[in-house]
């Protein structure tokens, strides 16, 4: 079992810190353009006396209704409600009856778009691979039970900025969507492209290869 990470609580709460915690205000703008911003910036989890920090290197935007990958698509539900509702919060959903998604709601009230976080790099001698949305969440013990619709401008789990350079990014196909019409073509996947912790794209078939990327 990979050693987990113990920090005492932090830079971003102290006055005149240069390492900001992501307000409202950058949530709310369209996940076409969230998603290649949340690359670079780390990820925060605290539970109880432990704390988890990841550096984003990958995500996938999901741009509402009309898109055929995304959730919202199929209307609104209990399941999707979270992504219909003010942007800056956590939607997680359970996916194969083993994974946790971390996804981040983007836009604005009733506008259903979110960014999915896929990888990151843990940070401050953390040994664990994160390469993977599945592998991020469990990890950082990240849950649809306790943490689905949270409040990611909050103490426990957020973002953060720390001031480093903006890393060169690519963009590609998202994964997993070949179920989406036209939609499986859109370039809403960005990643860091000179990250080794970027996941590892494998071949899928049938029935698994649609649900995995159904958001």
């Amino acid at each position: 079992m990979a050693a987990e990470p113990v920090r005492p609580y932090a830079r971003e709460d102290r006055p005149g810190s240069a390492v900001k915690k992501l307000g409202r205000s950058f949530y709310a703008r369209p996940a076409i353009e969230l998603a290649p911003d949340l690359i670079g910036k780390i990820l925060v989890h605290r539970i109880g006396r432990k704390e988890y920090r990841a550096r984003i290197v990958e995500t996938e935007a999901y741009i509402g209704q009309h898109d055929l990958a995304c959730h919202a698509s199929k209307g609104r539900t209990n399941r999707t409600e979270v992504m219909f509702g003010r942007p800056g919060h956590a939607y997680v959903y359970f996916i194969y009856g083993m994974y946790d998604m971390l996804n981040v709601v983007a836009s604005d009230v009733d506008d259903a778009q979110a960014v999915l976080i896929r990888a990151a790099e843990p940070l401050n001698g953390w040994n664990v691979d994160l390469s993977g949305p599945g592998k991020l969440a469990r990890a950082m013990h990240i849950t649809r039970r306790a943490n689905n619709g949270v409040d990611l401008t909050g103490k426990k789990l957020f973002f953060i900025d720390a001031g480093a350079p903006r890393p060169k990014i690519s963009r590609s196909k998202r994964v997993g969507v070949d179920y989406a019409g036209r939609w499986k073509h859109a370039l809403l996947r960005f990643f860091d492209a000179g990250s080794p912790f970027v996941s590892r794209i494998r071949p899928m078939s049938g029935k698994r290869q649609g649900e995995e990327a159904t958001r």
